[in-house]
């Protein structure tokens, strides 16, 4: 049992997979088309179904049945019930391995690297992260202050996280920062940032697991608070300079593990 067993019910509605991420993804594990790639953690399956739309084969491992089920077939996707801790695949089975906004989740992360490392024959591990110790103060957090404390317990440190995979891979990982676009498809946490009206919307905040997993009380008292403050104006006096802004940096990060 996960913890999207009870909060990914409708997952797939909003976290749609953005295909400027699928790229980036892809540039980075610079594999041949029909190459394997594994998707851990990988939820509903979108960004599986993204990446073998471009020509490759993924495996799709996800614990959550609530996530897997609402997956879409596709015929260079193969589904997996799994934890990234015990990943349900033989040695040196895959190409590549992706990892997308899931180790906050890992119950053992260096064990999920060394799995990751073990599944793998040459191709690079992939992960996107985030680390709210990157940037400064998003607006989003004075409406919801349970939204940084979630960051800050569940996200460990990129510098962490950097000196982790080594040591139990013999990998050299390089660090490459997304800065997130205004438009993105996947409405993940931060990808509302010129965007504030998405947060009203019950469906977007239940994907979102910091929203998702805090205090009810205090984020409808949030979310009554930016209904406020945009339907009066506060809102763009406070903050309307950052809707002039096409991209912006708030501590998303991907990581690229090579042997």
């Amino acid at each position: 049992m996960t913890i999207y067993n009870s909060i990914g019910k409708v997952y797939s509605n909003s976290r749609l997979p953005d295909l400027r991420i699928v790229n980036s993804l892809i540039n980075l594990l610079n594999l041949p088309k029909k190459s394997i790639i594994a998707d851990i953690g990988a939820g509903t399956g979108g960004y599986s179904r993204a990446i073998a739309q471009q020509g490759y084969s993924v495996y799709a491992v996800e614990p959550s049945s609530v996530m897997r089920s609402q997956s879409v077939e596709h015929a260079r996707v193969k589904y997996f019930a799994g934890y990234a801790e015990d990943i349900p695949l033989a040695n040196a089975s895959v190409d590549g391995v992706i990892c997308i906004l899931a180790m906050h989740h890992f119950s053992d992360l260096s064990k999920a690297v060394r799995e990751m490392h073990r599944i793998s024959k040459k191709g690079a591990l992939v992960f996107l992260t985030f680390d709210p110790r990157l940037c400064e103060k998003l607006w989003l957090v004075d409406y919801f202050p349970v939204y940084r404390d979630y960051d800050f317990r569940v996200f460990p440190p990129i510098n962490d996280v950097v000196e982790l995979i080594p040591n139990y891979t013999q990998r050299t990982v390089e660090i490459y920062i997304l800065k997130l676009p205004h438009d993105l498809t996947d409405m993940f946490a931060a990808s509302g940032w010129r965007r504030p009206e998405i947060y009203l919307n019950p469906e977007v905040r239940a994907n979102i697991s910091a929203l998702a997993l805090a205090d009810a009380d205090e984020v409808e008292k949030g979310v009554i608070r930016l209904q406020e403050d945009l339907e009066t104006g506060k809102w763009n006096v406070k903050y309307g300079e950052i809707r002039n802004l096409s991209e912006i940096d708030v501590g998303y990060r991907f990581l690229c593990a090579k042997r």
